[in-house]
């Protein structure tokens, strides 16, 4: 497989990308990745958008079952659902006019990456923004 996550693009979807990130699977529960994930998000000051069939509030931000149900611009969508699911994610992503995709760890996709990037979006697969902050000194 192709390498499809670097530095340079990693840092540039973290500091230039904008700061409202949806993401999609993210729930109340704190044992899972995406709790982790979107808490330390917060921390370095990312709006935080939880994404998920039941819309709940996580870390003090409303949640909403689906990207066309969010009322204002996103501008990350951080994907922590099953690779199969994944796809379907990213096309969204390009519709609701996301500027960055990312594709958590042993989430993989290539052809969605490939038209992910055709649409002109950023795009990062199988690493997490959770690791990846504080490897590239973002926070």
């Amino acid at each position: 497989m192709t390498q499809y996550s670097d530095d340079a693009t990693m840092t540039k979807i973290l500091t230039e990308a904008g700061d409202t990130w949806a993401i999609v699977g993210l729930s109340g529960n704190p044992e899972r990745a995406a709790y982790r994930v979107a808490e330390k998000l917060q921390r370095i000051g990312k709006k935080i958008v939880p994404v998920h069939p039941k819309a709940e509030t996580v870390h003090g931000e409303p949640g909403y079952s689906s990207l066309a149900d969010i009322p204002f611009r996103v501008d990350v969508v951080d994907v922590f659902v099953n690779a199969a699911l994944a796809g379907e994610i990213a096309d969204q992503a390009v519709a609701i006019g996301a500027k960055a995709v990312w594709f958590q760890l042993d989430v993989i996709d290539e052809a969605a990456y490939r038209r992910t990037r055709e649409s002109g979006l950023l795009m990062v697969m199988d690493r997490s923004p959770g690791r990846e902050i504080p490897r590239l000194g973002l926070g």
